[in-house]
């Protein structure tokens, strides 16, 4: 700083200060650093001081990267002997136009000293000035517990964040203590609460949580979209809602034949005729809540036929399966121009689009069906733009991109798969370990007429239902343990060699609930159920 002691002459002062002030300015010049974020960080030498940042200011690894510093070109003539240097090695100075640009090295994340030193033959005029700054380029920690659901009570969301970190709950700032611990309540069903920690840099992470706590039980019945269309076998559903033995309908959104059962707004539906029209949506959610159920809304993911024929004529090959010589593959049974392509953009985001819609028309859930790869050898076919992604790690992403768009809906999102899942990923993509930790519930499909003989020791499954379905549903639980997914199990309620009665479909019911799962879900395609085989459901 400049000595405060000077001559007691007052015209003679000024002019002398006013003197040395235009020597300084025209030999020293200015420093100015700016960085994205930060503003401008000025050095006016000597006398000001260093201008537009203090010490101690923090900057995140973008800001670091785009900071830029000039010097005036007055620096470099007369007897000025500027010196530039951070962390005490020199900073070269090349010319820029009117200026002279500092060729800052990459600042690494950590303290830095910004130095600016100088002299001349000018009294007083020697200084010394220096900014200490740090580069923090590293989100801060961020662990948040999953909160304990007790019945109506408020939610505590609770967790830890670094030291140093500002922590935000659903946009209000919540009180840290010294070791970085936090806690608050929320009101319970509370969709999506995010949690947000951002450091002194800006650097942020965000997590979210659900105060709804998993998936409370259901017993649903499945329905087609034409089906709800009919006025017996609607009657009848809902009838065994009203009985108290089913408290959940599940209603396809999107079905099989690629079909959407109501009049959607999604664009690429609309385009490709699928739009059907069925059954308008906010009445059938209305009649089913009315009745005291809830709304499950099933979209038939990749199994799509209309958007197959569609992407096939208009050249957008990569929106399905093909094989190795670049034709559609031959889905087996379901025929060559039946299966879309999981690992597309645009098939991806089709089938998300329609889930968000039907979460924002009032589905209590959104269950993806055919969310899998086709039948047979890999060798077989191709999903073009899949990378170096497996089919398991495509499929699994596309559901937890589903769950990153539902945030902001009171909607639960489930996957229905294969039995065979749970020991043989590959065969269909359907990894449940993985699938777990992104959904609310797995449905696995362990119809015991679908299963060969032998399989789990039973050697007729099909005559033989507690047993195949008790056996094949632990080891779902076992994939599932240690996450938040419900197993809520596809059962039987159709014929398919045996004869399945009321008898059938009770013990597939006493066999899920040894497996402590008390959910579940009736597939009969004609929509006809044997309301006998149905306990009521217990009330508090």
């Amino acid at each position: 700083m400049f000595p405060t002691r000077m001559s007691h002459a007052g015209s003679s002062l000024r002019l002398r200060r006013s003197a040395r002030r235009r020597a300084l300015i025209a030999t020293t010049g200015a420093v100015a650093l700016a960085g994205a974020g930060v503003g401008a960080w000025t050095f006016l030498a000597p006398g000001p001081g260093i201008q537009g940042v203090s010490d101690g200011v923090v900057l995140d690894g973008r800001a670091a990267e785009r900071v830029s510093a000039y010097l005036a070109a007055d620096a470099a003539g007369g007897g000025n002997k500027l010196r530039v240097t951070l962390d005490g090695a020199a900073v070269p100075v090349k010319a820029d136009g009117a200026r002279l640009k500092l060729v800052l090295p990459h600042l690494k994340e950590g303290r830095h000293t910004l130095m600016v030193a100088g002299g001349s033959s000018l009294p007083f005029a020697s200084y010394r000035k220096s900014v200490a700054f740090t580069v923090d380029a590293t989100a801060p920690e961020l662990k948040v517990a999953d909160p304990e659901i007790k019945n109506a009570a408020p939610v505590t969301i609770a967790g830890q964040a670094s030291t140093d970190a500002r922590v935000s709950v659903n946009g209000k700032r919540v009180r840290v203590d010294k070791a970085g611990a936090f806690k608050v309540t929320v009101p319970k069903d509370t969709p999506l609460v995010t949690v947000t920690a951002v450091d002194r840099a800006g650097n942020t992470t965000t997590k979210d949580v659900s105060a709804r706590g998993r998936r409370p039980m259901i017993r649903a019945a499945h329905i087609t979209a034409i089906g709800w269309g009919d006025d017996t076998l609607r009657g009848d559903i809902l009838a065994l809602v009203r009985a108290g033995k089913l408290n959940a309908v599940e209603l396809d959104v999107k079905d099989e034949d690629g079909e959407v059962g109501y009049a959607s707004q999604v664009p690429l539906a609309r385009q490709i005729g699928a739009a059907k029209g069925y059954y308008d949506a906010r009445k059938a959610i209305a009649e089913i809540h009315a009745a005291g159920a809830q709304a499950i809304g099933r979209i038939v993911a990749f199994r799509d036929p209309k958007l197959a024929s569609a992407s096939w004529k208009s050249r957008k090959r990569d929106q399905l399966v093909l094989t190795p010589a670049g034709e559609p593959y031959d889905g087996g049974h379901y025929g060559a121009l039946s299966f879309t392509n999981f690992a597309n953009p645009t098939v991806r985001k089709y089938n998300q689009d329609l889930a968000v819609e039907a979460a924002r028309l009032g589905f209590d859930d959104i269950l993806y069906d055919y969310v899998r790869r086709p039948d047979g050898p890999l060798t077989d076919m191709r999903f073009p733009g899949i990378g170096t992604a497996t089919p398991e790690q495509s499929v699994t992403s596309f559901v937890a991109d589903t769950r990153t768009a539902l945030r902001s809906h009171a909607t639960y999102l489930g996957v229905s798969v294969f039995g065979i899942a749970a020991t043989r990923p590959t065969e269909i993509a359907q990894d449940i370990g993985s699938l777990a930790k992104v959904t609310d519930y797995i449905a696995p499909m362990v119809y015991p007429s679908h299963w060969g003989p032998g399989e789990y020791g039973v050697a007729q499954p099909d005559t033989a239902p507690y047993a195949i379905v008790q056996r094949s549903l632990a080891d779902f639980a076992r994939q599932a343990k240690g996450t938040q997914a419900e197993i809520i199990p596809w059962l039987q309620d159709f014929s398919m060699g045996s004869t399945y009665g009321p008898a059938e479909v009770a013990e597939q019911i006493k066999a899920a609930a040894a497996n402590k799962m008390n959910s579940f879900i009736l597939w009969n395609a004609g929509a006809r159920y044997q309301g006998a085989a149905l306990p009521r459901i217990a009330t508090r």
